[in-house]
């Protein structure tokens, strides 16, 4: 590639959390994640005039991952560019983009079963049917090892990285190694304070990944993460710093998955604490978030390590 391809952020609102998605300005330009359905029309779209780019111009819609702040937008943006866009997501996160009803069950096998709430369901099928624009089989899975052209010069890597969810990957912008990751550098977790991810043994070697193996110049970050303090870092952070905050994440999992081994070696302990039964953890690590407030990543994490350690299947 023999120029730098510009990279600009659309941030989206969402209740508690800001939705980054990212503009990839090339010859075939592509959005990385979507947001949720109202995204494409109320954010990206007047975002790209003011850059005086169009949205019916997009050929490539590349999700990091299926979950529905990320990928709720998918069909409708897919609809603006006139159908003409390739969507693009990881063969294991795929039942995510071609049915609501996928989410909802991703909830009752692991969330649910925390929460004790009996309208769980039926919430969670709202916000479904509510956020995801609609549900489609998109034109390219992937499983990492690909290379997408993006028109000219211009190719973008695609790396596996699960752990927090089994399709994550990131897409990385050859030459100039920007480097997208969605959620899969959680630092200290973004609204509710803690870092979510499905499978800690996976989100911990994706990490190591990242920081050995990619090497980003700069990294992309799916929301706003915070550091120790609660302070969000910049959108997109740069050389040491985005392997400071790769670093930070690792460091970060390690003393979680210390504190929840040590505790789990007993099994798990029942109470009428709302972080039961891995309040011990909670209370270790000093998390005194909300753990009923979606997207409840306590839960998501702690489930992770209890399935790790045999006590949940």
């Amino acid at each position: 590639m023999t120029h730098s391809v510009p990279v600009h952020p659309l941030v989206s609102p969402w209740g508690r959390f800001g939705l980054y998605s990212f503009f990839i300005d090339a010859p075939e330009p592509a959005i990385v994640d979507t947001g949720i359905a109202s995204s494409p029309a109320d954010g990206m779209a007047p975002e790209l005039e003011k850059l005086g780019r169009n949205i019916k111009d997009v050929r490539w819609i590349l999700l990091t991952h299926g979950h529905i702040d990320h990928m709720g937008g998918a069909y409708a943006l897919w609809e603006m560019t006139g159908r003409k866009a390739q969507v693009v997501i990881h063969h294991d996160d795929a039942a995510l983009l071609r049915s609501r009803r996928a989410h909802v069950d991703q909830y009752m096998e692991t969330r649910a079963r925390y929460l004790n709430d009996p309208e769980g369901e039926e919430q969670q099928m709202g916000m479904a049917n509510q956020v995801i624009s609609g549900e489609m089989e998109p034109q390219v899975l992937v499983r990492g090892g690909e290379t997408l052209s993006l028109g000219g010069d211009v190719t973008v890597s695609v790396h596996h990285i699960p752990g927090h969810t089994a399709g994550s990957v990131a897409y990385c912008i050859d030459g100039q190694n920007d480097v997208f990751v969605g959620d899969s550098v959680q630092i200290h977790g973004a609204a509710n304070g803690f870092p979510g991810y499905e499978d800690p043994v996976a989100y911990r070697s994706s990490l190591e990944y990242l920081r050995d193996t990619v090497e980003p110049n700069r990294l992309f970050l799916g929301h706003p993460y915070r550091n120790a303090a609660g302070e969000a870092y910049e959108i997109g952070v740069s050389g040491d710093q985005a392997r400071h905050v790769i670093q930070e994440s690792i460091d970060i999992e390690s003393r979680v998955a210390d504190a929840a081994q040590r505790y789990l070696s007993d099994g798990l302990r029942e109470s009428d604490s709302p972080y039961s039964p891995y309040a011990a953890v909670a209370e270790e690590l000093g998390y005194s978030g909300d753990p009923a407030l979606e997207p409840s990543p306590f839960f998501t994490t702690m489930h992770g390590y209890a399935e790790q350690a045999g006590v949940v299947q």
